[in-house]
């Protein structure tokens, strides 16, 4: 096969030119999940009070938005470079699905909260918590959000490792071969980012009452953080590498 006439975007011959039908469900299905993080919530304002109230939303909106976005993009952009549509590939892009449409609920809750912490209360938070039980409630929150954003990378990782498993198929060259290998190792440290995430939650739910204060109970949103800045770090690196 002649791979010549491919256009090139990342180092990468784009073999996935036509949309296929997989792709187009997975695409549907992300618009269906922004549905869900609608401004408005439950029914739509009838009075400007009500219109100002929902507008303090939009930062929840814009930040779940920004985030899923990250998400579709990188399947997209798995889509577009490999172009496979065999039994493992709609497998895992079918459960890619199925955990957006779970995630979108966890995301919108602890998004929410997160910013009216640092709002001092502007923007709504939607997390309700059951203040007997505080501490169980909040780290549920995050133990769910951190199992779906595990879920979501391990996703990708999985894609990833697939298409690098077929790359004589493929007819992938040194360098969309070493680039795939460095997709794989970002989505693999953001598994284990929230994979950690969520063990720090479970540690905190039996800490000693001296151990928790206002920075530890936060502990495992933090390290999201502190996985960016890895990512950050990893990525400059590969990009080093490749150029060498």
């Amino acid at each position: 096969m002649d791979l010549s006439p491919l256009p090139v975007e990342d180092g990468f011959r784009l073999r996935g030119q036509s949309v296929t039908r997989l792709e187009t469900f997975v695409d549907a299905a992300f618009a269906f999940s922004l549905t869900l993080l609608v401004i408005f919530y439950n029914e739509l304002p009838d009075t400007v009070a009500e219109l100002r109230e929902a507008l303090r939303r939009v930062p929840t909106f814009a930040a779940c938005f920004a985030l899923l976005a990250l998400f579709w993009t990188a399947h997209n952009r798995w889509s577009r470079r490999f172009g496979l549509e065999d039994a493992k590939s709609t497998v895992l892009s079918l459960s890619f699905v199925l955990v957006v449409l779970v995630y979108v609920y966890p995301l919108r809750m602890v998004t929410s909260s997160g910013l009216s912490l640092l709002t001092h209360g502007f923007v709504p938070s939607e997390l309700g918590i059951d203040h007997a039980h505080w501490m169980l409630d909040l780290q549920t929150a995050f133990m769910v959000y951190g199992a779906g954003f595990a879920a979501l990378s391990w996703i990708l990782w999985r894609l990833n490792a697939h298409a690098l498993r077929r790359a004589d198929f493929l007819e992938l060259d040194a360098g969309e071969r070493f680039r795939t290998q460095s997709e794989i190792g970002a989505y693999a440290l953001m598994t284990a980012s929230a994979a950690a995430s969520v063990v720090l939650s479970m540690f905190l739910l039996v800490a000693p009452p001296w151990f928790l204060n206002n920075l530890t109970v936060g502990g495992p949103m933090w390290l999201y953080s502190i996985m960016g800045f890895g990512l950050w770090a990893y990525r400059a690196r590969r990009d080093r590498m490749a150029r060498a």
